[in-house]
């Protein structure tokens, strides 16, 4: 056994192992890493972990295949590390604490409305960036009041003016909703009661009567809720739902004989996760999304093919590959890079700050031929992102479940941006007044930049 060496160290050697640490001390964090970091606020177990293992999965395979690909963004290192949150409010908060005095937070994506509105004033302070892709608060849509909030693709209102305009659609012209009885049943969170008012406001507008049906958390037990549907006969139930809730109203609904094909999903209640386990209660159910399904697009192949293909893929299970979580998880990452990119075309190509970042965000523009290359044609809209407008411009399409796989059956909506806007920028005026906050100029901003 050969023994340490123990002989002291010369003078000579102590001096430069010291001139040496003191160099590399006074170095910038970001010189000696060269690393954007993602915090993941991840949920992997409990009532949600199918959406959370999809999403997260999919942002991380993305991440992967641009680090193997390129080398990162610009020679900048990809890297991230999950804090399970398990979709509680508490464990998402005291992740945000632990995660954000690491160097390099580019952007929070966190997944969960609960955990985003907590978050709300504190990225604000610390100038990060937080994402709420397809979900969140309506009014920070309004990037003048809320600088650091993003909910990308889209936000509950333009996701329920984009369900009416499509149930419109179906019964011949938004003219024949007048008289139509139509039912929320929606989740007992504060994300599932976030649309409330903008239903009511729909229903004033177009004539039809509508009935909000709350469903508590997780949502594992509808039969009083469905009796009371069925009571009601309505022409459409649009399903606002999460996690187990999905299956369970779709075979309570058959139990009491109202049809599948009647039901319209939310954009969290349109998975593979939602349909699967309910059988054949979900044939013909109908749902909202922002990005097609299925592992036929170019991205979605390089992945397969180089990141799970040299045994790098972040789902346990490869048939999830192109799955809607997954997918969405994949479109999320596209537009957190994209953002990164675009900041570094005027910053710099190195790592940057959180407010740096958010720059990128506010200046995320993605038209069809950028999309294109970015091996993604088909799989999402176009996004064009603005200081007035953290959203983009909110177009979705809508999928059918056949019983073993999506169809997409509709071309892509838009919501009615002149009834939405107005009671966006009401609410996010009285949370300026309420927290002291100055409205920001977007032609200013544009001029300064």
């Amino acid at each position: 056994m050969s023994r340490p060496n123990t002989r002291p160290l010369s003078l000579k050697t102590l001096s430069l192992k010291t001139a040496l640490l003191g160099a590399a001390a006074l170095l910038p964090a970001a010189a000696q890493a060269d690393e954007q970091y993602f915090p993941l606020q991840s949920y992997r177990v409990g009532p949600y972990a199918a959406g959370g293992t999809g999403f997260f999965g999919g942002f991380i395979d993305y991440l992967t295949l641009v680090n193997n690909r390129d080398g990162g963004v610009n020679g900048v290192k990809l890297t991230w590390d999950e804090c399970e949150t398990q979709y509680e409010v508490e464990r998402g908060v005291e992740c945000y604490k632990r995660q954000k005095n690491r160097p390099g937070v580019a952007a929070w994506n966190p997944l969960s409305v609960g955990i985003a509105y907590a978050m709300i004033d504190d990225v604000g302070r610390d100038k990060v960036p937080l994402i709420t892709v397809n979900h969140g608060r309506t009014d920070s849509t309004d990037g003048r009041v809320f600088k650091y909030v993003f909910p990308l693709l889209l936000n509950p209102y333009s996701e329920s003016s984009g369900i009416v305009n499509y149930i419109g659609a179906r019964e011949g012209g938004l003219e024949k909703l007048k008289g139509k009885k139509i039912v929320v049943l929606y989740h007992g969170s504060p994300y599932g009661k976030e649309t409330i008012p903008i239903y009511q406001l729909l229903a004033e507008k177009y004539g039809f009567s509508v009935e909000q049906v709350e469903v508590p958390h997780p949502g594992n037990e509808q039969q009083s809720q469905w009796l009371s549907i069925r009571r009601t006969k309505p022409d459409y139930v649009v399903l606002r739902g999460w996690g187990v809730m999905n299956p369970v109203a779709l075979k309570t609904a058959q139990k009491v004989g109202f049809p599948a094909d009647r039901i319209i999903g939310n954009v969290w209640s349109n998975s593979e996760e939602d349909v699967i386990p309910a059988g054949d209660a979900a044939k013909g159910y109908t749902a909202i999304t922002t990005q097609a399904s299925g592992a036929d697009y170019p991205v979605l192949q390089e992945i397969a093919k180089t990141v799970y293909g040299a045994g790098k893929g972040n789902l346990d299970d490869k048939k999830r590959i192109g799955s809607v979580y997954h997918n969405l998880g994949i479109v999320n990452g596209i537009l957190n890079v994209e953002a990164v990119r675009i900041a570094q075309d005027k910053f710099g190509k190195r790592t940057l700050t959180g407010d740096e970042v958010r720059w990128g965000f506010e200046h995320l523009r993605l038209d069809p031929k950028r999309v294109e290359a970015l091996g993604a044609k088909g799989l999402f809209h176009s996004i064009n992102v603005s200081v007035a407008n953290h959203e983009g411009e909110g177009r979705v399409t809508f999928q059918q479940w056949d019983g073993a796989k999506w169809k997409v059956v509709s071309d892509w909506i838009a919501p009615d941006w002149a009834l939405l806007r107005p009671i966006i920028e009401k609410s996010s005026l009285a949370y300026a007044a309420e927290h002291g906050i100055q409205v920001r100029d977007p032609a200013a901003e544009d001029a300064s930049n």
